[in-house]
């Protein structure tokens, strides 16, 4: 097992445990622990990937960290807040905003700028404020032409991007990503992972879960969950290096590592900060 040490904390997860229950057909209960004492701390400013095959906790464990759940044991801190304090949970959300797999889940308002709109005004901001917030959150996401557009008229990757928009518009420290791009074509991923990589470098802390292994490898530090735990918390280069434990951990390797190891094997000395295939590209055309 794969451990990184993690210095000055933005989220604090602390031995959290997440246990959902249901009803069975006699009208028992069956408990299921999904998040199974968990901890972590979350840097300020960095980008994390959070992987696992389905069913290892990591959507749980996301929805943990702004509040949306609660622990059934154990702590999640927000810059010194607990998600547990009922009365601070708004300031919680305020720092730490979320984005979901399903656009279509997300858009409340049926005109593009009145969705963005709709966070910032429940948090009580000044019109004109607002109105700030609301072009600029556009203008990042490449959005502003259809500012005026029913939502209902765009594309998947269209509603993905006023979403973060949305998020954008709340000026959070950090937003959580719950697998933004499964529901997207190739081209789509490709442009909301450009959005992500591009927040991050303006200093929001950006934690990714995702089951794409090629967007988890654009992270500065990449956790996989495995049956509730922590199974490994490393950089992406360090867990892609360990071919058994990438296997163990029941993920499959990028096809972009893959082929690098194919060309390394060939002779061609391809430096291991090529994680990517935008990296891999740049290499090939430097390549003489």
């Amino acid at each position: 097992m794969c451990k990184r040490k993690v210095e000055m904390s933005f989220i604090e997860v602390r031995n959290l445990s997440y246990e959902y229950c249901r009803l069975d057909e006699d009208g028992g209960k069956i408990k299921h622990l999904a998040v199974d004492d968990v901890s972590m701390n979350i840097e300020r400013g960095s980008f994390v990937a959070i992987c696992g095959i389905n069913g290892s906790g990591k959507s749980t464990l996301a929805k943990n960290l702004n509040g949306l759940l609660v622990p059934d044991s154990g702590e999640v801190l927000v810059d010194g807040i607990s998600t547990k304090d009922d009365e601070r949970i708004w300031d919680v959300r305020k720092r730490v905003a979320m984005v979901f797999q399903n656009p279509d889940n997300q858009i409340v308002s049926s005109i593009v700028e009145d969705d963005v709109a709709f966070g910032p005004e429940n948090l009580g901001i000044e019109p004109a404020e607002i109105r700030r917030r609301v072009d600029d959150a556009l203008n990042q996401v490449s959005m502003y032409k259809y500012r005026n557009k029913g939502a209902h008229m765009l594309s998947g990757g269209q509603k993905q991007r006023i979403a973060i928009a949305g998020a954008i518009a709340m000026k959070p420290e950090c937003i959580v990503f719950d697998e933004p791009t499964a529901m997207l074509d190739p081209k789509g991923r490709k442009k909301i992972l450009k959005i992500i990589k591009e927040l991050n470098k303006e200093g929001i802390t950006i934690i990714l879960i995702t089951h794409f292994m090629t967007e988890a490898a654009c992270a500065d530090r990449l956790i996989v969950m495995k049956d509730g735990k922590v199974f490994s918390d490393s950089t992406p280069a360090e867990f892609y290096s360990d071919r058994k434990l990438v296997t163990e951990s029941g993920l499959e390797m990028p096809p972009v590592i893959e082929l690098r190891e194919i060309l390394t094997e060939r002779g061609i000395d391809i430096p291991g900060t090529v994680m990517d295939e935008d990296s891999l590209i740049d290499f090939i055309r430097e390549y003489r």
